[in-house]
């Protein structure tokens, strides 16, 4: 019976219908699979599959390689179904893939455009009216990004009808912005000979450029890629062209970079390929051809040209940050840097390079100003920004600038500066002897603080002008600055935990909240902000020596926090972890969330990165380039230069950690025995954070340490064994090494006397 079963579900098979050849390749495409692919598994030849898939003049499968061919579709068509069809088909048509196509190797018009700063032709060209949409807008990315993405196949002069795509992330209210209805960016590659460009949302487009300044031409004229700008005073997000491998070698660029051009950064001048984009009156920014390349033309209006380039296989996505987001297929790199683009912002390059941009997008310096008696308008500083002449970067204060600063020029050569010549506000990286009682105990159990620096950046008031040097002052608490203060006599062992309550504490298994080695401070040191208001939270008298204060001071970070943690739950949430979880069914949601949807997993490491990366940005070092102590270096002439507020941020997020463990040791008696960053281990018996955290009914200590995912929360590090921990540190003979670094897998390496 089951053989006739069989021969009846053949003969079906050989009549059913198949999709059109268009909608065939669509499907395979959208699942990955080459030509190659799909003829091995049905056993017939490439060129079988092709005709199969010819636009032209499809031919039909015959006998059983039909029946095998209408069951791979049907699996696929499950898996990716057709975009739904729009109410009105012809307005989903965009005007710009109805014309005719540019010859290739032709050069287009295209408008001149500002590249780096906002000049005064564009703020003349600016209304005054401030878009007030902020980092609160992010809304959840559109829904195809969320699930594995369906791919239509489109060429440069015609679009598949019924191609129906969400609004990007960031557009205002009223509908998608009709020039980036394409989305943020797009993956190009090479397949079977065609140049494709794989955008967010599944929507492929057929490129004809055969060169890379035709590339350029053709995504600023007619790929409709870019994205709306994050706030009133600020410009739209570039397009972003992701190149494959395929790509680079369609277009004469190399695959890798040779040891000499990784140090460079760049490829040479000389290349071929840059002489092209100088014939066709290209340029390139001062970091040359490299991994995150920006093309442009210069500026003559308000209007932009310029198209930014990232070319994976040049480690542009640094697998630390973005895991193997590199070795993806373009459709899947497509959704991953889709997602990022469109609840964070288009990459500008790094994670740390996109989380200082976020920053100025959020709050651009410049503005326009009211029209004057005739009409015209100027550029003027926007308040509450980070304006070009806040600070003059030759004259900052000597306690807040890195060993090598110009300002330092008079030192000697060899001078090492103390606590009390320098600004030293860095995470925590403390450990201590286990207690006898501690080692009877049977676990080491870590818990992590949900992105820490992000919650330490929330609600921070940070110097926005000029510093003020003033000698005896009364410390402010709500006054950013740094101050030259000594904090020697605040004593641990009692402290205040509450109003009019305090409490008695063991100093000895505590960390110093002043210091990042957690040692208790000698004498006169300086201290952000927070640090020296925390003194007084404690319950101990401060008197200055002297300081530097911002009396123009503001949250400058808070857009840019918002925006980050609306990213980080969304898509954590995506991932099934939500923020509304009772404890044991976070603990529960937050194993193996990462293995529900990788690709999602990846844009959770981004995000974190962009947080870390951005606050390291405002301190940024000098980067090779011959530079020599005492001598300016690049960074220093961005607004965005800010050493002072990455160390309040620091000290914020270091005394928020005193704080809960404080807490925590006055309620339970328990101490940590390592903190690394924002990284705690307690011994206990338990496997698990509930052992000892102090919950009732459901209900944190006020306070203390609570498990969720919201910024600031904690999570579940990881958990060894007391044994395992002693085991270490004998080995290496270091009784204070930071096992905080290897709780998370206790795969122990780079021991060097705990560092």
């Amino acid at each position: 019976m089951s053989e006739l079963f069989d021969a009846v579900d053949a003969l079906v098979a050989s009549r059913s219908p198949l999709p059109s050849a268009e909608e065939r390749k669509r499907l395979r495409v959208a699942h990955g699979l080459t030509l190659d692919d799909v003829a091995g598994a049905l056993k017939v030849r490439r060129a079988t599959v092709s005709a199969w898939e010819s636009t032209k003049k499809p031919t039909e499968p015959r006998g059983p390689e039909r029946e095998a061919y209408a069951r791979l579709l049907k699996q696929l068509a499950e898996l990716y179904p057709a975009p739904a069809m729009p109410e009105k088909p012809a307005a989903s048509v965009p005007a710009a893939f109805t014309g005719v196509p540019v010859p290739a190797g032709e050069m287009p018009e295209v408008p001149d455009a500002l590249i780096d700063e906002v000049e005064a032709s564009e703020a003349a060209a600016m209304t005054a009216t401030e878009n007030t949409q902020t980092a609160a807008s992010v809304a959840a990315a559109p829904a195809a990004a969320t699930r594995p993405a369906s791919t239509t196949r489109a060429s440069s002069t015609s679009r598949r009808p019924g191609a129906k795509k969400a609004a990007p992330a960031g557009t205002p209210a009223g509908g998608a912005d009709l020039r980036f209805e394409n989305g943020p960016l797009a993956v190009v590659d090479v397949e079977d000979g065609k140049v494709l460009a794989y955008c967010v949302g599944g929507l492929v487009l057929e490129v004809p450029a055969k060169s890379l300044p035709s590339l350029v031409d053709w995504t600023l004229r007619e790929a409709k890629l870019g994205q709306p700008k994050l706030a009133g005073p600020g410009k739209d997000a570039d397009p972003l062209i992701v190149l494959t491998e395929a790509a680079l070698e369609r277009y004469g660029l190399p695959v890798t970079l040779t040891e000499e051009e990784k140090h460079a950064g760049r490829i040479p001048e000389g290349h071929k390929v840059i002489k092209q984009l100088a014939r066709a009156e290209w340029k390139l920014t001062k970091r040359g051809f490299g991994p995150w390349a920006r093309i442009y033309r210069p500026a003559t209006g308000s209007e932009r040209a310029c198209v930014q380039l990232c070319i994976p296989s040049w480690n542009a996505l640094d697998t630390r940050h973005w895991g193997e987001a590199g070795q993806l297929l373009p459709a899947e790199l497509a959704r991953v840097l889709g997602v990022y683009a469109s609840r964070v912002m288009t990459p500008r390059g790094s994670t740390a390079v996109t989380g200082l941009e976020l920053m100025t997008a959020l709050h651009p310096p410049t503005r326009a100003s009211e029209p004057d008696a005739t009409g015209k308008r100027r550029s003027e500083h926007n308040p509450g920004s980070l304006g070009k002449d806040a600070i003059d970067p030759m004259n900052w204060p000597p306690c807040e600038v890195p060993d090598g600063h110009p300002v330092l020029k008079d030192l000697p050569r060899f001078h090492v500066r103390g606590p009390a010549e320098k600004l030293f506000e860095e995470a925590y990286d403390w450990a201590r002897p286990m207690t006898d009682a501690e080692c009877t105990l049977r676990h080491l159990v870590g818990i992590d603080v949900n992105m820490a620096f992000a919650a330490g950046a929330n609600g921070l008031n940070v110097g926005l002008g000029a510093p003020t040097h003033v000698t005896n002052p009364v410390f402010d608490p709500k006054l950013p600055g740094s101050w030259l203060v000594d904090l020697s006599h605040v004593d641990l062992s009692r402290v205040k935990v509450g109003k009019d309550k305090w409490a008695d504490l063991d100093a000895s298994l505590l960390p110093s909240p002043f210091t990042p080695k957690g040692e208790r401070p000698e004498g006169p040191a300086w201290y952000a902000t927070p640090t020296v208001a925390y003194a007084q939270e404690l319950g101990y008298e401060v008197r200055p020596i002297e300081a530097w204060v911002r009396y123009e001071n503001g949250r400058y970070l808070d857009g840019w926090y918002n925006r980050l943690r609306d990213a980080f739950l969304a898509t954590m949430a995506d991932l099934g972890v939500d923020a509304d979880l009772a404890p044991a069914d976070f603990l529960a949601a937050m194993d193996g969330y990462k293995e529900r949807d990788p690709e999602l997993a990846i844009v959770v490491s981004a995000i974190k990165a962009t947080v870390k990366g951005g606050l390291g940005k405002l301190r940024e070092r000098p980067r090779g380039e011959g530079w020599r102590p005492g001598e300016p270096w690049r960074a220093l002439s961005r607004p965005t230069w800010r050493p002072d507020i990455r160390a309040a941020v620091i000290s914020r997020t270091r005394i928020n950690l005193h704080r809960k463990i404080v807490k925590h040791a006055a309620f339970t008696g328990q101490y940590p025995i390592a903190i690394l960053s924002d990284c705690v281990v307690y011994a206990t018996d338990g496997t698990s954070p509930l052992d000892f955290l102090p919950y009732r009914d459901g209900k944190p200590l006020p306070g203390g340490f609570k498990l969720g995912i919201n910024p600031g929360l904690v999570k579940h590090e990881g958990t060894q064994e007391v044994l395992w921990g002693e085991e270490v540190r004998e080995r290496f003979n270091a009784p204070e090494l930071n096992l905080a670094r290897y709780i998370k897998d206790g795969t122990v390496t780079d021991v060097d006397n705990g560092e």
